[in-house]
């Protein structure tokens, strides 16, 4: 059920409650609603015929990404996931060849090792996605994540295309608060498809 929280709520609080709810929700639900999420992003064909995927590695209760990433691998496409410098909170996408590769770091969330291949240049992200996670979107692509910043330090300068994952109940029927920085995604994909976001 799509969210009714209005505008007057700030993004801590939002924070909270989707928290809250998230954890709420049975883990039979959270299988299904990502694996209908998942075939919709197949049937995109932005991201199904995407040479370089940027994904983030679920952790927790997120909408699951680790079937993504494995099954773009197994296609013989690239795949590009985030490591976190807490002191300057910031990060950047590190090239896997497979989940194996993967290790736990901050607050135990799986990342690539730092000798892993860096995607850094403009010139290597062109034509890529990226799989962003949030807590809720809405219409427009704006969200509210986890308060760090690191998405959108990384996405302002991002030339791909970026696809918020969510499940129904984490797409606001009002407008989310926007804050100077914060950057929308270009599109939500969710159990029923995927949508854009552009000229909302």
């Amino acid at each position: 059920m799509a969210s009714s929280y209005g505008t007057d709520a700030d993004k801590s609080s939002l924070r909270s409650n989707y928290l809250a709810v998230r954890k709420s929700l049975p883990e039979r639900t959270l299988i299904e609603s990502d694996s209908s999420i998942e075939s919709a992003l197949w049937a995109f064909p932005l991201f199904a015929e995407a040479p370089l995927v940027l994904s983030y590695v679920s952790f927790s209760a997120e909408v699951g990404t680790r079937d993504i990433i494995g099954r773009v691998l197994a296609e013989g496409r690239r795949v590009g996931v985030p490591r976190v410098d807490a002191a300057s909170r910031t990060m950047a996408f590190h090239e896997i060849t497979s989940l194996d590769e993967l290790e736990p770091r901050t607050k135990g969330i799986l990342e690539p090792g730092a000798d892993a291949p860096l995607l850094s240049r403009p010139s290597q992200l062109v034509g890529s996605v990226c799989l962003v996670p949030g807590l809720v979107f809405d219409g427009a692509g704006h969200r509210v994540g986890y308060g760090g910043g690191y998405y959108d330090r990384f996405l302002a300068f991002y030339p791909g295309d970026k696809i918020g994952l969510a499940r129904t109940g984490m797409i606001s029927s009002n407008p989310l608060p926007v804050e100077r920085g914060d950057v929308p995604v270009d599109f939500i994909a969710t159990e029923f498809g995927v949508w854009s976001c552009r000229g909302r």
